[in-house]
């Protein structure tokens, strides 16, 4: 471990882990598939099962996946790093600044179900609405978004897991995404919502068990009470600039209210353009999808919240004790940057053990989120690109083939990418400060796309490309004059990544819509509503005809990337995700047995509109803002209630991600399991 003689576990638990739990996964996988293909309607052997889940999800599974997807190795990373820097702000501020986004996009998900319900990506949105050069332009942004997400992602796992292990990190690197290609390879999306919820079901089971050792058994620590009185004792030796009389137990922190302004600003980019998040809203069931996302936005609030207040806490409390791996020295400046503060707490806590579930709670946690980056690149490369401009009549068989052969592209360029960045320095906390400002101009001109009419063409490409500029321009400037040098470690400083960030954000905004107003649109939304409306029509066709066969030629699409397939009569009476039905489910049908409303949608929107102000306006300013002006400094009865309400709301969480998705799903289960046991009873009497 950096700062220590010696890792904590050996390299063989190392590759264990890496080679082991992938293997299992993709066991489990395929285990799964053969189950869904042959009791259920949804055949993992069509883009529209493997690329949509048939767009059937519901809403405790979809906000489960929601909390996976938002749960990167930077979200127990980073989160901890700003608790060890910051104190008790710092998980605050990492958790608010990341939820506002997932609420927002509660929006996002309720107008995708009105304006373009057949949609397999945003950018299908985009093409249709304004065109190639457009289409382009936003192909750029979605790609950079996914590859730095999914870089990070591997960057930090594999940090963590070289100095726990010892593991080689270009080994680590390269074998973290094998594993999970393997397991997205043979499921798709359905199945990668089933593996993100094991996945999830663990880390809150370790999560807890984090907890519960440091604030209620262990020796170290054992209390709120003793962590407080540890945390004042290293605001002695160790205060924090910008933070009230140095403490670690108070909201007034300058440098983590910037970081959290940070945390907005990168946060929307990367939800926003990140297919992954629109793959849920357009999985979902109209009917549920602003539920489950509001669900998922306050459930994932809980992971970085209770982790690093529990883990980063522990850091700065122990950094003293002759348990903690680099004392008698302070962990190095380039250890917590690199995400090393939880790691350094769990070996202290627990040594051995404590180094071992860190580290499958992490590898939970990047494989989770690499599986959902995995099938929602592959969506833009296979529909966004191959389909659109390289072979616009590719059957349904080649669509399939382009997406399997695009999840392995994906892993390896994740990959190359994440050693760049460990070869040339660039370390997990400077590419999560810096991201925000290389995609944030698109934020605006994304979600207007599809819920403002009056957004232009023009609007749209000038606000995300003029966005881009200033932010990079406002970045290197404050670096230049704050530091007055442009290097790696005055660009990854909070002011000149805040300017950056707000510039590029704030730029796109104002652009966009001062363009967009100078001639602006009325865009009929029918025209959206028109994507692939020709698969729409072949499913209510093959209602009433028996299905043919795959190989023959499709018929011409409305959009650039539909792929119309029909699938064979299951052998057994299908399953939906409302039951057994009595003929064979279509895919791409929304809901099997549900017609959604106009005003149905009209409510959900209205719900979305609501959730979006009021959550956000409750986590960002009623809370913390008083905290901060008031410069208050927690008593010790205060922050046992912080802990408190951190372990309230981590189990509310598991209860929506881990219980919700279970009780949703029971009728299907238990038919599901009744006709696998009579099949293999059935057999053996045979």
């Amino acid at each position: 471990m950096a700062g220590s003689d010696a890792t904590v576990l050996s390299q063989g638990v190392g590759y264990g882990v890496v080679v082991g739990i992938g293997f299992f996964f993709s066991v489990v996988m395929i285990g799964i598939s053969m189950l869904q293909n042959k009791y259920t309607a949804y055949s993992t052997k069509t883009s529209e099962e493997f690329n949509t889940a048939s767009r059937a999800v519901k809403p405790g599974l979809i906000a489960a996946g929601i909390v996976s997807a938002w749960t990167w190795a930077a979200t127990l990373l980073q989160s901890s790093t700003v608790a060890y820097t910051y104190g008790v702000a710092g998980p605050f501020w990492y958790a608010a600044g990341a939820t506002v986004q997932i609420l927002a996009f509660s929006v996002l998900a309720c107008k995708t179900k009105m304006n373009a319900t057949k949609c397999h990506t945003y950018l299908e949105i985009i093409y249709v609405r304004y065109g190639a050069l457009a289409h382009v332009v936003f192909i750029f942004f979605a790609l950079v978004t996914n590859i730095l997400v999914g870089s990070q992602l591997l960057l930090g796992g594999s940090a963590v897991l070289t100095a726990l292990t010892g593991m080689n990190v270009f080994a680590a690197i390269f074998l973290i995404p094998t594993g999970v290609a393997a397991y997205v390879l043979l499921g798709g999306l359905r199945a990668t919502f089933l593996c993100d919820f094991s996945h999830t079901f663990i880390l809150m089971i370790i999560i807890l068990f984090f907890m519960f050792h440091t604030y209620a058994e262990g020796s170290l620590i054992g209390s709120p009470s003793q962590m407080y009185e540890l945390l004042k004792q290293a605001a002695i030796k160790r205060p924090v600039p910008g933070n009230t009389d140095g403490s670690y137990v108070t909201m007034k922190s300058n440098g983590a209210l910037i970081f959290g302004v940070i945390q907005l600003c990168s946060g929307s980019g990367t939800v926003f353009l990140d297919q992954a998040y629109w793959q849920r809203a357009i999985a979902s069931r109209p009917d549920t999808a602003v539920r489950a996302y509001i669900l998922g936005g306050l459930a994932w609030f809980a992971i970085p919240f209770g982790f690093a207040t529990t883990l980063g806490l522990a850091a700065v409390a122990l950094t003293d004790s002759p348990s903690f791996p680099t004392y008698p020295e302070v962990p190095t400046s380039a250890d917590i940057s690199a995400g090393l503060a939880s790691a350094y707490a769990a070996s202290a806590l627990l040594d051995k053990s404590g180094a071992a579930a860190l580290l499958i709670t992490l590898f939970m946690a990047v494989t989770s989120c690499a599986s959902a980056e995995l099938i929602a690149t592959s969506s833009i490369l296979t529909f966004d690109i191959f389909k659109t401009y390289i072979r616009p009549a590719a059957s349904p068989s080649t669509i399939m083939l382009m997406a399997h052969i695009n999840v392995c592209v994906f892993a390896l360029v994740m990959a190359v990418f994440a050693i760049i960045w460990h070869v040339v320095g660039i370390d997990l906390g400077w590419l999560f400060l810096v991201m925000g400002l290389l995609i944030g101009g698109a934020v605006f001109p994304v979600a207007f796309s599809i819920c403002w009419k009056k957004q232009t063409r023009a609007g749209a490409v000038s606000g995300a490309l003029v966005g881009l500029v200033a932010g990079l321009s406002a970045w290197l400037a404050e670096a230049k004059v704050y530091y007055g040098e442009i290097t790696l470690e005055s660009t990854g400083g909070n002011y000149p990544t805040l300017a950056g960030n707000l510039a590029a954000i704030m730029t796109g905004l104002i652009v966009t819509t001062v363009v967009s107003l100078c001639k602006p649109d009325d865009f009929d939304w029918e025209i959206t509503r028109a994507i692939n409306s020709n698969t729409e029509a072949s499913i209510q066709k093959s209602q009433s005809v028996p299905p043919r066969d795959s190989s023959e030629p499709t018929t011409a699409v409305a959009s650039p990337a539909d792929s119309d397939e029909e699938k064979q009569q299951p052998k057994s009476t299908p399953l939906t995700a409302n039951g057994p039905v009595a003929r064979p489910d279509i895919e791409g049908q929304s809901s099997t047995s549900t017609v959604i409303t106009a005003p149905a949608l009209r409510s959900a929107y209205k719900l979305a509109l609501l959730a979006s102000v009021i959550l956000p306006f409750i986590m960002d300013f009623l809370i913390p803002i008083p905290m901060f002006l008031s410069h208050y400094v927690f008593s010790k009865g205060f922050f046992t209630a912080w802990i408190v309400i951190s372990f309230i709301w981590v189990f509310s969480s598991a209860f929506v991600s881990c219980l919700l998705p279970i009780w949703e799903s029971r009728l299907v289960l238990a038919t599901l399991l009744k006709r696998a046991w009579r099949d293999l009873t059935h057999s053996r009497q045979r």
